[in-house]
Parts: C-alpha cells; sequence; structure tokens
C-alpha cells in the first residue's frame, strides 16, 4: 500500500493557500526547487496530476480539487494526534495583528477564524490602538499587519480605499452658533478628532469636548442623545445607523485613506495571503466597508507577485 507523508501534503495545500510556489517555498523556509520537487514526488505517488498545466496561474484538476479536501481532512487529524500525548505542539507561526477597535468588533474577527481554517498551525495575537503608535510597531517588528486610517495618502499600504468622511447628528442636536462646537469622539489621539480640530481650526470655530467614549456604541448614544456631534465615515455611518448630517454648517471634512499595511521580513507572504483577505472582507463592493465613494484600490505590491 503506498503512504502519502504529510509534509508532500503540507507543501501542496501551501501551494494552493498562497496561489505560488515561491511564497509556499518562503512560508515554508524552503527553496522553490524543493517545494517543486515535493510537488512531483506526490504527483508520482497518486499517479496523476493534481495542477492544471495548462494555464500559468495555480490551478487544481478535478483530481487535485479531491486531494486536496482529503490533505487538509489528514493533517488536521494528524495535528490532532500529534496532541493526543497531552503535549501542545507550539504554533508554527503567530501572526501579530494591529488594527483599530472598530475593525476587531465587526469584521476582522469572522476573517481571521476564516483563515485559520486553512492555515490550522497559525495563531494570532490581535491588538488594538490608534494608527501612529500601530505604525511604530510595524517598523520595528512588534507586529506583522496593521489596519489602520490615515490623513494622507499612503504610499507603502498593501491596499488602500478612500473613505468620504461626514459629520454625524442625533434628531435634537442644535449647535449654537455663537458657542463651541459640540464634539463627541474618542478623544485626541483619534484620527477623526484630529480631522475634526483642523478642519474647525481652518474655518475660525471653536470647539470643545462635550464627550469621549471607549467604544462606538457609546459614541453612538451621546450623538443620538443630542449631545454633540461627531466624524464617521459616510459608509460606517449608513452600517451602525447614525443620522449623518450634509447639510451641517460646519465646514466640509477631508477624506482619510483607510490602509492595510505588512511588514518587511518574517513569514511575509502568509502576511500577504492574509491581508488580501482581509482587504476582501472590508472593501469589497460586496461589502458595507466597500461601498466607499472614492474607492482608490492600490493593488498588491509588485515585488510580492510569485
Amino acid at each position: 500500500m503506498t503512504n502519502i507523508p504529510t509534509d508532500l501534503l503540507r507543501t501542496f495545500v501551501a501551494v494552493v493557500d498562497l496561489r505560488s510556489f515561491t511564497k509556499a517555498a518562503n512560508s515554508l523556509g524552503v527553496t522553490q526547487p524543493a517545494v517543486s520537487a515535493q510537488i512531483k514526488r506526490l504527483q508520482f505517488l497518486l499517479g496523476d496530476d493534481i495542477f492544471d498545466r495548462s494555464t500559468q496561474v495555480v490551478s487544481l484538476t478535478p483530481h487535485g480539487e479531491t486531494v486536496l479536501n482529503y490533505a487538509r481532512r489528514l493533517l488536521s487529524l494528524n495535528d490532532q494526534i500529534v496532541r493526543l500525548g497531552g503535549v501542545e505542539a507550539a504554533p508554527e507561526l503567530v501572526i501579530r495583528v494591529g488594527t483599530p477597535s472598530d475593525y476587531v468588533a465587526s469584521i476582522l474577527p469572522v476573517t481571521l477564524a476564516s483563515f485559520r481554517e486553512r492555515w490550522p498551525d497559525v495563531r494570532f495575537s490581535v491588538r488594538t490602538d490608534y494608527f501612529d503608535p500601530l505604525a511604530r510597531q510595524l517598523r520595528g517588528g512588534e507586529i506583522d499587519l496593521m489596519i489602520g486610517l490615515s490623513m494622507t495618502q499612503p504610499q507603502d499600504a498593501r491596499h488602500c480605499v478612500k473613505r468620504e468622511v461626514v459629520w454625524a447628528r442625533g434628531t435634537n442636536t442644535r449647535l449654537d452658533p455663537d458657542g463651541p462646537v459640540p464634539l463627541v469622539s474618542f478623544g485626541p489621539p483619534c484620527i477623526y478628532h484630529r480631522t475634526v480640530v483642523q478642519a474647525l481650526k481652518a474655518a475660525n470655530m471653536d470647539w470643545e469636548d462635550v464627550f469621549i467614549g471607549p467604544s462606538l456604541n457609546s459614541l453612538k448614544g451621546a450623538v443620538a442623545a443630542g449631545l454633540g456631534v461627531m466624524a464617521i465615515a459616510r459608509g460606517r455611518a449608513d452600517d451602525i445607523g447614525v443620522m449623518r448630517w450634509d447639510d451641517a454648517p460646519l465646514p466640509k471634512l477631508p477624506d482619510l485613506y483607510s490602509g492595510i499595511y505588512v511588514r518587511e521580513g518574517g513569514a511575509r507572504p502568509i502576511y500577504e495571503q492574509l491581508a488580501d483577505e482581509i482587504a476582501e472582507a472590508i472593501f469589497s463592493p460586496g461589502t458595507a466597508q466597500g461601498k466607499l465613494i472614492g474607492s482608490i484600490d492600490s493593488g498588491r505590491k509588485k515585488n510580492s507577485a510569485a
């Protein structure tokens, strides 16, 4: 009886998931010729092609699709057997993700869970913070992937979408024409707060922080109660159900840029794969986040192509 080594199956699954022999080699810590040799050996043991040779991209034959499904199941069972003795196998890779709390509370967990179904040996460490500290952590190698809003269009983001920022108010909101503009926000470190202050300063208007909250729900409640006004992305306002104030007697707010960034080094191909899946989840036209005005996708960096 023919036995299929699990290392061949892991290589096969990595090639399929990363859509590249080169990226699979980098993620597995081997050379591309070694990956090619393993795939050839696997095909020899199976007695049939598992990749479609008629295309230039990684594409499976019907036989390959079947093998892939069984390979995932077999590898999962293998990993469970390894842990039967009560010894928890050390994770092969921990991906450290930095993100605004808004993403953590909505879309990001589902994307991470889906990623782990295909990469059971990958673990995540997620932290929330504002853009500037996260950017420093990314540069310092403290996190591997970052999602964040910036006031200028980034040149180093793997994906980027321009987000229109609007004012939000409650049905009972009233502004004193002779008084400061009452602001509801996460506080001065928040990019929305900085955007608002910059716009009000340019218009020679005063402001005061009437409510600084720890969560989007708390800000939504303060705005709905009429305590003050808040800046928020147009698409996000519609998503959470706050009232946009398009004709507010306030200055127009500048656009912000929502970007996904990947650090240099490490298991970059896997980081890029995760970044692409997060972008698909939050930027694609079919999602609430994707229905943002002025969408621009910087796409994939040339140096990440296989």
